[in-house]
């Protein structure tokens, strides 16, 4: 064999034992006893932050105002006035009378992130101690509140997060979806298994207001794209303990198009990438699919090239099963299964562009990412990159 064939069969049984032990990782995480105590219930704020409106927006905020808690307050923060989304809110405190939900309408602007600024504006209202800041296409149970605040009873946890399974609609939105159960949560799980986990998601992060001010608040996090990583980053930075939740919440994606698909992935391809430079590498050894065919074209579809492809794929597909489907119940990968190899080929090109610029567009806004994640924003006309 030559050097190039002796590469990529190491590449390939690396990709392997990634996937064996994400299956490990999975298996171990569901065996987890989910230990519930009706008695914790500490009183929190919902942190809401909102910009336009998101697919099926008043059902997503809805399902926050009817959980089985005896006291929690909801906050919206928007910093557009004239912001459609407003509207959908206000109708919602008229139905919800007996549920405490207040508007913060705020214009103040810490950072290059807005969405930061927004739950800086709205956490200003808060009531209570504990924070439980969740994305606007986020949508739960009635029993969300009672199951993610149970971490906390260890003083030691600063912060809990969840996993997410998206609802989408369209074979666009389907592949990505795919991704996001199969690929995304298989490295969470893997994560966790190895060291713990180290960051906090979007779809849920429980923190309370000391842990936020000692990590120097919102301000602290305001010029970050990756902001909700930032928000389990830098506790665990000083000492507390980030905890991934075995609830599992729905994420809303709707139906999108090719081209917003494809941009949000390049978008969060090179956040990683100027974030973590050597993790964003480390990358490549978990593309199985990709390896394998390489590996079959190089070996000229020889018998160790074909078998090396088939057992790949073997426990790729197994280990998108048992993450996807086991775990997070995702109906798009029980569903169209056999899509995840055509998914991995997608994901792989978007990752080698991941390499080229450094420039995005994010919620209308032309930004550049420099060194560890942080967002510049851009004055003057750049060229496409």
């Amino acid at each position: 064999m030559t050097i190039i064939n002796v590469l990529l069969l190491v590449l390939c049984l690396s990709t392997v034992l990634f996937y064996c032990y994400g299956i490990y990782a999975a298996i171990t995480f569901a065996n987890h006893p989910d230990l519930i105590d009706p008695e914790f219930h500490p009183p929190v704020t919902i942190l809401k932050p909102i910009c336009g409106l998101d697919n099926y927006a008043y059902e997503n905020f809805v399902s926050f105002c009817q959980q089985n808690y005896p006291e929690y307050q909801i906050i919206f923060g928007v910093c557009d006035p004239e912001d459609p989304a407003i509207e959908v809110v206000e109708k919602i405190i008229q139905q919800f009378p007996d549920v405490d939900i207040h508007l913060v309408v705020s214009d103040r602007i810490i950072g290059t992130n807005l969405k930061v600024s927004n739950l800086a504006n709205a956490v200003a209202a808060a009531k209570h101690e504990i924070l439980v800041i969740a994305d606007s296409d986020i949508r739960v149970r009635t029993d969300y509140l009672q199951r993610v605040i149970q971490p906390l009873k260890d003083h030691k946890v600063g912060v809990v997060t969840c996993m997410y399974r998206s609802l989408a609609q369209g074979w666009v939105a389907t592949l990505e979806a795919i991704a996001t159960a199969t690929d995304f949560h298989a490295g969470v799980l893997v994560s966790n298994q190895l060291e713990g986990t180290k960051f906090a998601c979007g779809s849920t992060i429980v923190i309370g207001k000391q842990v936020l001010k000692a990590i120097g608040g919102f301000e602290a996090i305001a010029d970050y794209l990756a902001d909700d990583f930032q928000l389990g980053y830098l506790p665990g930075k000083i000492g507390y303990k980030v905890v991934l939740s075995n609830y599992v919440v729905d994420h809303v994606l709707g139906t999108t198009t090719l081209a917003d698909a494809i941009g949000r992935q390049i978008r969060w391809a090179r956040c990683i990438r100027v974030s973590r430079p050597w993790g964003y590498l480390g990358l490549l050894f978990t593309s199985g699919t990709v390896a394998s065919l390489l590996f079959l074209m190089a070996t000229k579809g020889s018998i160790a090239g074909w078998i090396g492809l088939v057992i790949t794929w073997m426990m790729r597909l197994l280990m998108g099963w048992i993450v996807g489907v086991n775990i997070l119940n995702d109906l798009n990968t029980k569903k169209f299964f056999w899509v995840i190899p055509l998914r991995d080929l997608i994901q792989f090109a978007i990752w080698c562009y991941g390499f080229l610029g450094s420039t995005i567009t994010w919620r209308g806004q032309r930004l550049k990412l420099t060194k560890g994640g942080k967002l510049v924003s851009i004055t003057t006309p750049m060229p496409n990159a």
